[in-house]
C-alpha cells in the first residue's frame, strides 16, 4: 500500500511523540512492503506564530491532500502567541468542522502489568476494555455563544448545547456498530433529567436501538456514571456520549489505564480520512526533556492503520509491540512509580524490537 498521511505535531510534546509514532510506522511500511509519505505542517502555536493563524491554509491543504491525519498537542502555557492571537485549540476545532469529524473513538485498557500504578483496587480494573464513541461536531463546544466582554453589561456569558436527531443518530450507530462487534451491550450517557437536548439524545437512541435488536442498551445519567466508573468499570464495554461528557469521561477513565499517556484516539468522518491524536495535553511543563510517554500516540498510530488504510493486522501487530514492551518493564516516568524511568526514545526503541 501507498499511503500520505500528514503530521501535524503541534506543541509542547507533540514533536517527541509524534516522531516516535513516526519511526514505529516506518517500522510497520518496512516488514509488511507499504510506503508511507508522511508530510509535516505547522498547527496550533506553531502556526499561529508563524502565520497568525492556528489552522494555517498550507496546513488544511497538506491535510486534504491525506489519508489521514497524525496530530501531537495542541495548546501551551500563557504569553505562547503574541497578545490578540486566537487560542491554538481553535485550530483543532476548525480541523474537526471542516472534515467532519463527527465520531470521536477513545479505547481505554487496563494493562495487567500497570494494575500496580493504578489508584484503584486491583480487582476493580482487572480485565477493564471499553471503547468511548464521543460526539464530536456539536453540543456546547459547537453551539452559539457570547463571552462576557461581547455583551451588553459585560457581566454574562452563554454557551448553548444544541443536538438534533440526526447528529444523535449518526454517532448512535457508530456505537451500535462498535457494540455488535464486541459484547453487545452498550451505555448511553446523558443527562436526561435536567437538559432538553439530553432528551432528545435519549429518544434519538431508543429509536435507532429498534434497528439492533440484538443489542442491549442502558441509558445513564452522567453523574452516577462518572462514580460507576470508579466503582464497576467492568460493566461497561461501548460507551456513547456528547461531545462534552466525552471529553470529560474518557479523561477519567485514563485513570483505568494506570496514566494519561496511556490513551489513543480515532476522529472519524463519513470517509476513509481519519484524524489520529493522543488524548492527554501539550505538557508543557516537560517538553523538550524527552521524558514523554508516547504510548499514546503510537496506539493512534495503530488506529490509523486500523480505520483510515484498512490494514487490521499492521495496527496489531503495534498493539500486541506495545503490550510485549510494557511486559518487558519499558516503563516512562509517569508509569514507573518507584522503578526505573526510561526515555521517550527509549520507549519507541522498546517498541521497534518487539515488533
Amino acid at each position: 500500500m501507498e499511503a500520505k498521511i500528514t503530521l501535524l505535531p503541534g506543541d509542547g510534546v507533540g514533536p517527541e511523540v509524534v516522531n516516535a509514532a513516526v519511526q514505529v510506522l516506518e517500522t510497520i511500511a518496512s516488514r509488511n512492503h507499504h510506503t508511507f509519505t508522511f508530510t509535516e505542517a505547522l498547527f496550533g502555536i506553531a502556526g499561529i506564530n508563524a502565520t497568525g493563524e492556528a489552522l494555517p491554509k498550507d496546513t488544511l491543504a497538506a491535510c486534504e491532500d491525506s489519508d489521514a491525519i497524525l496530530l501531537g498537542a495542541v495548546g501551551g502555557p500563557a504569553g505562547s502567541t503574541p497578545p490578540g492571537s486566537p487560542r491554538p485549540e481553535a485550530g483543532l476545532l476548525g480541523l474537526r468542522k471542516h472534515f467532519g469529524f463527527f465520531a470521536n473513538l477513545r479505547p481505554v485498557k487496563a494493562y495487567p502489568m500497570l494494575i500496580d500504578y493504578v489508584p484503584l483496587k486491583k480487582e476493580l480494573v482487572d480485565g477493564v476494555d471499553i471503547l468511548f464513541v464521543r460526539e464530536l461536531t456539536g453540543g456546547i463546544y459547537f453551539g452559539t455563544r457570547e463571552e462576557a466582554n461581547e455583551g451588553n453589561d459585560h457581566t454574562s456569558a452563554h454557551d448553548t448545547m444544541l443536538y438534533t436527531t440526526p447528529e444523535v443518530t449518526r454517532i448512535g450507530k457508530i456505537a451500535f456498530d462498535a457494540a455488535q462487534q464486541r459484547e453487545k451491550t452498550l451505555v448511553s450517557v446523558d443527562k436526561a433529567n435536567v437538559l432538553a437536548s439530553s432528551r432528545l439524545w435519549r429518544t434519538a437512541i431508543d429509536t435507532l436501538h429498534q434497528d439492533y435488536p440484538d443489542i442491549s442498551v442502558e441509558h445513564a445519567l452522567v453523574d452516577s456514571f462518572a462514580m460507576r466508573l470508579m466503582t464497576h468499570p467492568n460493566d461497561f464495554d461501548v460507551v456513547v456520549t456528547g461531545n462534552m461528557f466525552g471529553d470529560i469521561l474518557s479523561d477519567q477513565a485514563s485513570v483505568l489505564a494506570g496514566s494519561l499517556g496511556m490513551l489513543p484516539s480515532a476522529s472519524l468522518n463519513a470517509e476513509k480520512i481519519g484524524l489520529y491524536e493522543p488524548i492527554h495535553g501539550s505538557a508543557p511543563d516537560i517538553a523538550g526533556q524527552g521524558i514523554a510517554n508516547p504510548t499514546g500516540t503510537i496506539l493512534s498510530a495503530a488506529m490509523l492503520l486500523r480505520h483510515s488504510l484498512g490494514l487490521e493486522n499492521e495496527a496489531k501487530q503495534i498493539e500486541d509491540a506495545v503490550e510485549q514492551a510494557l511486559n518487558n518493564g519499558a516503563r516512562t516516568g509517569d508509569i514507573s512509580g518507584d522503578g526505573e524511568r526510561i526515555s521517550t526514545q527509549e520507549f519507541t526503541t522498546e517498541v521497534i524490537n518487539a515488533l
